[in-house]
């Protein structure tokens, strides 16, 4: 096609984007360019739910009901919405049980009316896509901290890019994936979305995740842009009280590393979204140190940034920053916010008005537009001949459980479940009459996170059950034993009082040669389960009575094994030295049922490393492993115990492995320099099996405090009974870079600890290197990643 046969420039895609986007931008009103930077949820219906959302006017003083803000939005019909274009749709597939056929449908059907418009350009269509594609009947894969004990950046890579296949297929351009939000108070009810408490896990499995995703041409969005995470008393929304220098060190590092995407070469993720939360009293929303000098002018992103959804009013409901929600518009506008979501609130009528008094510049205005219309561009909306038909029926799909995903599905739950103690019964070999006990032993929603359909939409539709066929815990057991007699008794809910259940369960304990007991989360949002969006908890018990329940199957003097199926780490201190078995599973997706028995037989090799610690006790300990030497250990000046009862990185297996042989390969190294750690992994065991290798580094001393250890590279290596490897870490002085009292990241000359081994509690292997010369300051181009080299001996 030539410049000549299109009569709009803007679409001729044998010219560059730029020039095709300033083509168009110049051609629109201000109307059309500030339409672009809105949305519309059709059949969203928060605005009247019919159901108690938790939230009280009365404890909110003069602040505007939440239903307001989600009625503003959600009463506009898409026509009107859609009068002068529209930069996005949302969740045409994930808001209603849909077949594909009939989203297919209802997707073409917006699209028309969007193109409708004078400039008849298309919306960008999104969903969320945390454990799969949010959508009726899709593969439901693990929770994304089940991802996290899996220390596999490649098979998270898989997974996401087979998430990508389906969504592209039916017409998304992107997906509200993956969160980076870097764990720092188990108690939070959105922990099961996060990768982990370490910055390094979570950047190289969120990085993979974002690699997946674009490889099949979804655009990926990184959340929540930063601090979310880390709300003053685990809180959801709550305000987060943390300095810079913090969050620049622990906050940061996952959004850079997948912004740079240096671990590929690759081009970065394309679109970022801000925190509900405020940093020291500052909302994301509204902060353009965040949105714009740090992530464009230091990290060089050039996506697009969108709000979470009704981040932009909140500034004004819920923040008191802003007077109302055009005021709300103005300011996250000229932070750095591109597009509002999910619908058209502060971007809308009253934005243009300002434009046109003068009060907000045009240029902001044009910034955001130029910024969406070329991902528009891109993704071929702005091409001649571009039809919504074509882009949803191109790739024809009706399965969005293809053997493929469903494979993917298994080995992850596979790889996340964590052998944390076999006891005295694991695994489970002998013929025995098992009781299988619990409230997360017979419900498949226990395996699913609060982001699966199942669960985030289903509850509505009870008649349609789980819109999957997920084998429950209790499905599993039969299967994997079929010659054992197996019973089954609930014993008590996930959460409530409920006890009525208990002598039931202990009278099959009594009558079994073992019992398995499966307690922990149901996910749900707001308050309807005991993890997920707005589901905090309090301490860090079991939910209702399920402590309960075991201590008195633990009375009938039948071994006990014990599955934690879960969204969070709780206290299992009480446990300690008292079951015959301890597994924890976060949220293993469809496949858990199955995953989990096997590996309570053994004939799954358990390879899981937990990406948070498990705390002894429910109060007192510090959220996360990563604590200077007054936050981690018990040295006297506090009668509270930090000590984990197990460490991050922790899981044990059927085989045992050794690590040792360190060698690292100079004494002093500069500033500016590299050094390479060694170390030898056997499998000494009679199985083959899974190890995952992870090196620590330690600053003794420095200008600022610094964690007793901290994970700075990890391999995971697949070993036959006997077979041994050399693992090689090549670590350059950048990686050990921290933000100093400047709020600069700098390398310091000094002695540094290096720590080798299978958990953050056990690192056999230890040595040191001094670095040497000037401090260094260690800039945006730094390296992010820790090379490893594996030679087989």
């Amino acid at each position: 096609m030539t410049t000549e046969q299109v009569t709009q420039p803007w679409r001729n895609p044998a010219l560059p984007v730029a020039d095709r986007v300033e083509a168009l931008l110049a051609e629109m009103t201000l109307e059309e360019k500030v339409a672009q930077l809105g949305s519309r949820w059709v059949g969203n219906d928060m605005g009247d739910t019919g159901e108690d959302d938790g939230y009280d006017p009365e404890e909110q003083h003069n602040v505007a009901p939440m239903q307001d803000v989600f009625a503003a939005g959600g009463s506009v019909a898409l026509e009107d919405a859609a009068r002068h274009g529209l930069g996005h749709l949302t969740r045409v597939y994930g808001s209603v049980p849909l077949t594909p056929a009939e989203g297919a449908t209802e997707l073409i059907r917006q699209q028309q009316i969007v193109m409708g418009s004078r400039l008849g350009i298309p919306a960008l269509v999104h969903e969320e896509c945390l454990t799969g594609f949010t959508a009726f009947g899709a593969t439901v894969y693990p929770a994304a901290l089940a991802w996290g004990a899996t220390f596999d950046p490649e098979l998270i890579e898989r997974m996401s890019a087979a998430i990508g296949r389906d969504m592209a297929a039916l017409g998304v351009h992107q997906g509200l994936s993956p969160v980076l939000d870097v764990v720092r108070d188990y108690r939070w009810g959105r922990v099961e979305e996060t990768i982990g408490e370490d910055p390094y896990l979570v950047s190289m499995l969120g990085s993979a995740y974002v690699r997946g995703l674009q490889s099949s041409g979804v655009i990926a969005t990184l959340k929540h842009f930063a601090g979310y995470s880390a709300s003053r008393g685990a809180r959801n929304h709550g305000p987060v009280p943390m300095g810079r220098r913090e969050l620049i060190e622990l906050i940061f590092p996952p959004f850079e590393t997948a912004v740079a995407d240096v671990s590929r070469g690759g081009g970065g993720v394309g679109s970022v979204m801000n925190s509900y939360s405020d940093v020291d009293g500052v909302p994301a929303g509204a902060d353009s140190w965040l949105l714009t000098e740090v992530l464009r002018d230091e990290w060089g992103f050039t996506g697009t940034v969108v709000s979470d959804y009704w981040a932009v009013p909140f500034l004004a409901t819920m923040h008191g920053v802003a007077e109302d929600n055009t005021d709300a518009g103005a300011q996250a506008l000229v932070a750095g916010i591109d597009v509002e979501l999910p619908d058209t609130i502060g971007f809308g009528a009253g934005l243009i008005e300002r434009v046109r008094r003068g009060e907000v510049p045009e240029a902001y205005v044009d910034r955001a537009a130029r910024r969406l219309l070329t991902q528009k561009a891109e993704l071929g909306l702005l091409d001649e001949g571009w039809t919504p038909e074509a882009s949803v029926l191109a790739a024809p799909l009706t399965d969005l459980n293809a053997p493929e995903n469903q494979q993917i599905a298994i080995d992850l739950a596979e790889r996340s479940i964590v052998l944390l103690e076999t006891g005295t019964a694991l695994p489970i070999t002998e013929p025995f009459r098992i009781a299988a006990i619990g409230p997360c032993a017979d419900d498949a929603r226990t395996f699913l996170g609060c982001y699966a359909f199942p669960n985030h939409v289903l509850p509505r539709y009870p008649q349609l059950g789980l819109g999957l066929d997920i084998p429950t815990a209790v499905d599993g057991l039969r299967a994997e034993f079929p010659a054992n007699e197996i019973t089954y008794s609930r014993g008590c809910d996930v959460n409530g009082d409920d006890r009525t259940g208990f002598a039931e369960a202990v009278g099959n304990a009594r009558d079994a040669n073992l019992a398995v007991v499966f307690v922990g989360d149901l996910a749900g949002l707001f308050g309807k389960g005991t993890s997920g969006e707005g589901c905090d908890a309090e301490d860090l018990r079991l939910p209702g009575v399920q402590a309960e329940l075991i201590e008195e199957l633990l009375a009938t003097g039948t071994p006990v094994v014990v599955v934690v199926v879960s969204g969070r780490p709780y206290a299992l201190g009480a446990l300690d030295g008292r079951v015959a078995g301890l597994v924890q599973a976060f949220m293993p997706g469809q496949a858990g049922g199955h995953a989990i028995a096997g590996v309570l037989s053994g004939r799954i090799q358990p390879t899981g490393k937990l990406p948070v610690q498990i705390p002894r006790h429910p109060g007192g300990q510090p959220g996360t492993y990563l604590q200077p030497i007054l936050g981690a250990t018990h040295s006297g000046v506090s009668n509270l115990d930090p000590t984990p009862l197990y460490p991050f990185g922790h899981g044990r297996s059927y085989t045992t492995f050794a690590v040792d042989e360190l060698r690292v390969d100079a004494e002093t190294v500069p500033t500016d320099g590299e050094f390479a750690v060694t170390v030898r992994v056997r499998n000494t065991g009679e199985r083959e099996g899974a190890e995952v290798v992870q090196l620590y580094l330690a600053d003794p001393v420095a200008q600022v405090t610094r964690p007793v250890r901290q994970l700075s590279g990890f391999h995971r290596i697949a070993l036959a009974a006997g077979a041994e490897a050399d693992v090689t870490f090549r670590v350059h002085t950048d990686r050990t870079a921290f933000v100093g009292r400047d709020l600069r990241r700098v390398v310091e000359p000094g002695d540094l600890r290096i720590l080798v081994g299978t958990s953050a509690g056990d690192l056999p292997c230890t040595a040191s290197v001094r670095l040497t010369g000037p401090v260094r300051e260690a800039g945006p181009e730094r390296r992010l990643v820790t090379p490893v080299e594996v030679r087989t001996r």
